[in-house]
């Protein structure tokens, strides 16, 4: 996958739980963790805008592109 999710990245920063920023921005944990492994095949720009106001960043923060190695 080219698309790399840093979510992870963001919570260790911020010191948040996966429990607590599901319950923050409106999502079950197990969804939140799908997205988190980069497993999901699209977000919602709802559920993206929640993500960067709980963690106070930018959706380049979450998301980044990377080449597939060839």
């Amino acid at each position: 996958m080219s698309i790399v999710v840093d979510i992870d990245v963001l919570m260790a920063k911020r010191k948040i739980s996966v429990g607590d920023l599901a319950v923050r921005i409106g999502i079950t944990p197990a969804n939140l963790a799908v997205l988190k492994n980069g497993r999901a095949k699209a977000v919602r720009f709802t559920t993206l805008e929640a993500l960067c106001e709980v963690l106070e960043c930018q959706p380049g923060d979450l998301l980044r592109w990377e080449p597939e190695a060839s």
